[in-house]
């Protein structure tokens, strides 16, 4: 025997139709708000004002407060997208391949990292101080980027002593960071507008 019908208005264990629609509205909302901002840092404006982003993403900025409480919650909720977007963009190839070929690939992945996200990481660094949020973020960060080196470089590094693969990776971490990128893209823009880095000695 079949059961009757809930009563009309009774809840049914689930969200009716129209609060599932306005719910996905609100993720699409912020899934906007974050790429908006994301783009405009990738186009060289280090630290997008609120009305700005609001008018990238086509929303007012009262959409803005309410999902995102204070800017450190936008910068941590951008980092995430953006280290899900690096490993989706990078997955890890040719580990095994050749030593020049590994070199290759591994530069092509972190320059493009890099460039999409440099602007990004000196919010996250500059709020880290404040915001254990953006501290566990920056953390995340670094040891995917030192998972990522240990593997393109394993040949190499399982011929050194513990102490010694230790060293060598801080240094190639260094030598690739966020901040080393930012000097080479000044000092390549200088170059092809005639002006000698020097002068910025």
């Amino acid at each position: 025997m079949s059961k009757p019908p809930p009563p009309k208005g009774a809840s049914t264990g689930g969200l009716p139709p129209q609060a599932d629609g306005r719910r996905l509205r609100s993720a699409r909302t912020k899934q906007r708000i974050i790429q908006a901002f994301l783009e405009l840092l990738r186009e060289g404006n280090p630290n997008p004002r609120v009305g700005e982003i609001a008018n990238r993403a086509g929303c007012a900025i009262r959409s803005i407060h309410e999902r995102f409480v204070t800017v450190n919650d936008l910068h941590g909720a951008a980092a995430e997208y953006a280290i899900n977007q690096a490993i989706a963009l990078a997955p890890l190839a040719n580990a095994d391949a050749d030593r020049r070929t590994r070199i290759s690939a591994q530069v092509r992945t972190r320059g493009g990292t890099c460039e999409r996200t440099l602007h990004l990481w000196r919010l996250l660094l500059a709020g880290q101080s404040i915001s254990p949020g953006l501290r566990d973020k920056v953390s995340v960060a670094r040891k995917l980027i030192g998972l990522r080196l240990e593997a393109m470089y394993r040949p190499e590094l399982a011929t050194l002593s513990a102490a010694d693969r230790r060293k060598v990776l801080v240094t190639l971490e260094a030598l690739t960071d966020f901040e080393s990128w930012g000097l080479e893209r000044r000092a390549s823009n200088r170059n092809r507008r005639g002006i000698p880095l020097e002068s910025e000695i």
